[in-house]
């Protein structure tokens, strides 16, 4: 999952910025354990997670069409429901959407990609609180995506995440939609790979960095390990031209 595509529809730093440097860290796929216990970490430092679920899989009356799948993202047993997300959206963490059933939409008809996308929205709007899929991130499993799925998703959704040549992304600028570049490494432990990259974003002029994981320590493709994210959100919060934010926050607040 390294690959990666174009990474803006928007281009510039905002005016008046006073951070120079936003950090992304999205988990993806909805694993329970891991989302509640990533919240808890980023409340010990005043920070809202960026959690991505895919819609069938928080769906009870769903999850006996994806008994059989073997894919790591849409097994469901491992994963919360839209309770378990409410919960946390009350808490002030980010819920997005990450697809209807994890299929990579690349590698089926476009019109049956279509339906997917579709069903994924009504779900999102039906079952999480307070969500508008006008105003939300579109994550696509296994960042693959192109430019006909992406032109679809954004009329549904604000913002698309996909596969960039580069984690960096410039701050978006304007209230026009934007697709979101982001760098995910698996299926071990990404700690030292995103701290690599990390690095190289800390020490440049300044941009958005956005990283895709999934669970934290054992759960999920490329986890990240607990101790990692405590010692990491400890010292980026201490940066005072850094900030820690969700996707879908950056994008939003432009429209506040």
């Amino acid at each position: 999952m390294a690959g990666y595509g174009a990474v803006g529809l928007t281009l510039g730093r905002m005016p008046m910025q006073k951070k120079t440097h936003i950090v992304t860290l999205s988990f993806d796929d909805g694993f329970k354990k891991s989302f509640y216990k990533t919240a808890e970490i980023f409340e010990q430092f005043g920070l809202h997670a960026c959690l991505n679920v895919i819609a069938a899989a928080s769906l009870p009356e769903k999850r006996s069409t994806l008994s059989g799948a073997t894919d790591v993202g849409v097994v469901p047993t491992d994963k919360g429901t839209f309770e378990d997300w409410n919960k946390l959206k009350r808490r002030g963490h980010e819920v997005m959407a990450h697809t209807w059933d994890h299929t990579n939409l690349t590698e089926i008809p476009f019109e049956q990609a279509k339906e997917h996308i579709t069903k994924c929205a009504e779900a999102f709007e039906t079952h999480l609180r307070g969500f508008k899929a006008s105003k939300s991130v579109y994550n696509f499993a296994y960042n693959a995506s192109n430019a006909e799925l992406d032109a679809f998703v954004l009329t549904k959704f604000l913002v698309v995440r996909t596969q960039g040549v580069t984690p960096v992304n410039p701050i978006p600028t304007t209230r026009k939609p934007v697709r979101i570049g982001c760098w995910s490494q698996g299926p071990g432990n990404c700690d030292a790979f995103f701290d690599e990259a990390l690095a190289k974003f800390l020490a440049s002029e300044g941009g958005w960095f956005v990283f895709n994981t999934h669970g934290l320590d054992d759960e999920g493709w490329g986890p990240m390990s607990s101790k990692y994210l405590i010692s990491l959100l400890d010292r980026l919060t201490k940066m005072k031209h850094v900030e820690v934010l969700p996707a879908g926050q950056v994008v939003l607040r432009l429209h506040g």
